[in-house]
This record gives C-alpha cells, structure tokens and sequence, in this order.
C-alpha cells in the first residue's frame, strides 16, 4: 500500500505536479463491491470509464474482471484499444448526435439510450439490434446539485412518466430491448434513496419481455477525510440483493445485475502531488501558493468538493492554519483555513482522494501543460503519462498569416 514516504520519493523521481494511483486500493474497492452485493447470482461491474480513462488504469481494472461503461465514442474506443470486447463496453451517451450513436452501434457495443426521439430513429434504422434504455426515476440523490442526475427536471434519461409513449414507439419499430438502466447521482450517502430508485425501476422493469440484464448505474460516495461517513456498501447489496432475486422469480429467469462504479474504485486511489512556490502573510490569514491551480485540480471550485491536504515534506510537523491557493490568474482555493503541518517553500502536498474526476477534468487554462502520471504498482512507480510541454499547448494551432 501506497505510504507517504513512497509519495516523496515519487515526487522527486517525477517532479510536480503529479498524478500518482495505487493499484492496490483499486484492487480493494473492486473486491468490497464482490463481496457486499455476492448473494446477486449474476453480478456485472462495469466501471465508469469518465472517472479516470488513462489506458493502463483501463487495462488494470480489466484484468480484474470488469466491463467497461463509456459515455462517448472516444470512450468506446479507448474501452477496445485496452482491450475491452465490444460485447462487455456498454455505451451510455447524452444528447449526442444520431450519427455518434450509430457509428457505436457498429462496433457491436450495447447500446443504452437516454431520449425518446432517438429511440425511435434508432428502432426505425436498426431494429435488429438490441438497445437497453435509461429510465429517470425522479429520485432525488447525489451530494451535490451538479452531480444529482436522476430527479424530476434532470437532463438525464426516459421520465417514468413517459413510459406508455416509451412502449408505443417499441410496439411500433419492433425494436427488442435487453436492458434497463438508470443513474441517480454521485456521491449518494442514504441507501434508502439508492433503494427506492431501484424499486421504481425494477417495477417499471416488469413492462419490457426480453431483458437480459438491469443496471442500477453507481454513485456510492467515499470517505474524504479521516472519520468521514460512506455509503454502506454492505447493507446496500444484501437489500438490494435480495429485491434483485425477488424480481428474477416474478419475471421468469435470471437477468445480469450490473453496477458501474467510477469513484468508488478510483478516488481513494488517487494522490495529486504538488509544490509549494511561497509562502505569503496577509492581515489574518496565509496563503500556500502552490505550482498548480484549477487547470490540474478543478473539483473543490467546481462541486465545492474536499480533497484532505498533507505536506509529506513534514509529516508530524507542528500544525498551523493555512489557505491554499493555486497560480491560476482567477481565485482557485483548494483549501480555505486548513490545518496543515507547518509549511515552507519548496514543501510537496498531497491531495488525497484525487483519482475520480481530477486528471480527467485538468485543462490548459492559463496555457499551462497537464501533468504526469504515475502508477504504483507492486511498490514500483511507472510513468503512465507524460507531462505535456509548449509543443502540446501549440500543437493543432494553425499559425494563420493576417492582411
């Protein structure tokens, strides 16, 4: 396991910033979810590509008996290149063009769709491939307005409500239907709001003859800090588990049960190593300048997330009260009032939990290049991307001479 020493050492092969993922954590959470939801008959994992899509963390996760859920083409395609069959990709895009959605289809990937209108061009070109659709429950759930994607007014998949219109256009293209989905948000604490969605869509389930499996999406939320609360994985997968099988009795046969997970096996993965530049005093309050900004790390200005921040430079260091900020030319607080052992120039933080929705959301804001990444393995660190330079920030550019 991944040790603080291992990150300072790390830290002064590769330089900062950095991304560095263990292996060893993901490997864990993989087998927590097994484990919490091992009384599901046939249980599927297809973890969330978007969270962290570097294609020697897809490849790992692979090896570890995953399928893959993707959100765009390119996706999809970094899905086969690490190896993925088509037939374990599940495709689940939206409000994309029809054109995207059916060049997929041509890959052999499930297709799952979101929207009405496309469903029905979809079952009018293509009826003989089967398509699974995204039911909106209208729950209520994630921690956070911007990551709740499965209330009433969302953008995200088929309202229940819709559901007579939903099987007329099947009644009318043919089109076969092998699986349900829905998605109600991340970071989703109470598992009473996750089982409710799941009987909303379990009843609704009852109206489509063919299915071949149900996915339940993910969303479970993860510790941040030291005494922070999770999701109860465990007590989750034998409730859910056991409304799962009730349901394969009442519909005939044994469906496929599919989770897809993204932070739960990526975040607490994940450490965003960074330097400090200065150290500067104002009336009341310090400020850590680091040699970083939002372009690296956008999440605590984006979801007002909280990302635990050490100096491995000091580690058992006198604690003071710090604010830190990046180098970004717009105000980019990572932390505001945190207590950090005691600070100096040239000092290395980590952020801890930065592996879901970090390196995937980084940017060239302000022109600055994204940076490396790295992967512990074994207690081996390996440069799984290199750090961009100037050549990245022009390439694609075209130099157009002006009258």
């Amino acid at each position: 396991m991944l040790q603080n020493k291992d990150l300072l050492t790390i830290a002064k092969e590769f330089g900062t910033p950095l991304y560095v993922y263990d292996t060893y954590s993901i490997k864990k959470q993989y087998e927590r979810l097994i484990t919490a939801f091992k009384n599901v008959s046939k249980l599927k994992i297809n973890y969330a590509a978007k969270a962290l899509s570097n294609i020697t963390i897809l490849k790992f996760i692979k090896k570890l008996g995953s399928g893959l859920d993707t959100v765009s083409i390119q996706e999809v395609k970094l899905g086969l290149i690490a190896g993925f069959k088509a037939g374990e990709i599940i495709y689940t895009p939206n409000g994309v063009s029809f054109n995207e959605i059916a060049e997929v289809a041509k890959m052999g990937v499930q297709i799952n769709i979101d929207n009405i209108s496309i469903l029905k061009e979809f079952g009018e070109k293509y009826k003989s491939i089967p398509v699974c659709i995204r039911i909106n429950p209208h729950v209520d759930a994630g921690g956070n307005y911007k990551i709740s994607v499965g209330h009433e007014d969302s953008k995200f998949g088929i309202s229940i409500n819709q559901i007579p219109i939903l099987l007329t256009i099947i009644s009318n293209t043919k089109i076969k239907i092998n699986g349900i989905h829905m998605h109600t948000g991340s970071d989703v604490l109470d598992i009473n709001d996750f089982l409710n969605a799941s009987d909303i869509l379990l009843k609704h389930a009852m109206y489509f003859k063919d299915l071949d499996f149900i996915d339940f999406g993910g969303g479970f939320k993860v510790p941040y800090k030291p005494g922070d609360i999770e999701t109860n994985i465990n007590e989750l997968g034998n409730k859910l588990a056991d409304r799962f099988n009730s349901f394969c009795k009442s519909y005939g046969k044994k469906i496929d049960f599919i989770l897809e997970p993204g932070k739960f096996l990526v975040s607490d993965a994940g450490y965003f190593l960074t330097s400090v530049n200065v150290v500067k005093q104002t009336n009341s309050t310090i400020f850590v300048h680091l040699n970083s900004g939002f372009n690296h790390l956008i999440r605590p200005m984006y979801y007002d997330s909280y990302h635990h921040i050490e100096n491995i430079s000091n580690i058992g260091g006198k604690k003071k009260i710090y604010t830190v900020v990046g180098y970004i030319c717009e105000t980019d607080t990572f932390g505001k009032n945190r207590e950090i052992e005691k600070i100096s120039k040239g000092d290395v933080l980590v952020f801890k939990n930065a592996g879901a929705y970090c390196f995937t959301m980084a940017s060239n804001y302000n022109s600055r290049p994204r940076p490396s990444e790295v992967l512990w393995h074994n207690n081996k660190s390996l440069l799984i991307r290199e750090e961009e330079d100037f050549d990245d920030i022009l390439n694609k550019q075209l130099d157009v001479e002006l009258d």
